[in-house]
């Protein structure tokens, strides 16, 4: 089975800015904790699984890591929107726990602990500070951080990255799901692509 997914993405976590999880640093927050934990949702403006169209659907990946990536014994839970149909939400859990390859099938080797996949309302929003909100458990907004030109500021060829450049700048707001509560700071969006058969260049993508 083949898929590819593209759209964009918003996310947050409790590093410090900037979080070094994309480089395979050990994380911090900001009190000096060593640990990660983080909210990405992605919205699929294009994408399928094989015949299963899964243009539309939102999602959201929440994360534990306890140290630097690839030590492992990541905690991951997923919810995905209840506009996406039961067939629609399988094959996206297919892909995210790695049964279907790519870059997720890769990073399936680091999860200890599926906390499991729910339903629920799931969304971004786009304007001046996007923001992500999974009804009953997240509402974050995202403030880029700028250069002197006032361009956001990006980071390009990462190792674990969900692009091969992405934006980061600061998050807001509160999250809890999966147990998984955390006091946001960092953030990052982007535009993503995600495939059974990646291009080679592309960055394995950070979950």
């Amino acid at each position: 089975m083949t898929y590819s997914i593209s759209g964009h993405y918003v996310v947050s976590c409790s590093c410090a800015v900037i979080c070094g999880c994309s480089v395979d640093a050990q994380p911090r927050d900001a009190r000096g904790g060593t640990e990660c934990r983080g909210t990405a949702v992605f919205h699929i403006a294009d994408g399928r699984l094989d015949d299963v169209d899964l243009s539309g659907v939102d999602f959201a990946f929440y994360n534990h890591f306890p140290s630097n990536l690839t030590a492992g014994d990541w905690k991951v839970g997923v919810v995905i929107d209840t506009g996406a149909t039961d067939t629609q939400a399988d094959a996206v859990g297919r892909i995210l726990s790695g049964q279907e390859g790519g870059p997720f099938g890769e990073l399936a080797q680091f999860i200890g602990e599926f906390l499991g996949t729910e339903r629920g309302p799931v969304s971004l929003s786009d304007g001046e500070h996007p923001g992500l909100t999974v009804e009953g458990h997240t509402q974050l907004s995202y403030e880029p951080l700028r250069g002197a030109d006032g361009a956001p500021t990006t980071v390009k060829n990462a190792l674990f990255g969900f692009a091969p450049e992405y934006g980061i700048g600061r998050t807001t707001g509160t999250s809890d799901a999966f147990g998984l509560s955390y006091e946001p700071g960092y953030g990052e969006e982007a535009d993503f692509v995600f495939a059974s058969e990646q291009e080679a260049g592309v960055s394995k993508g950070r979950m």
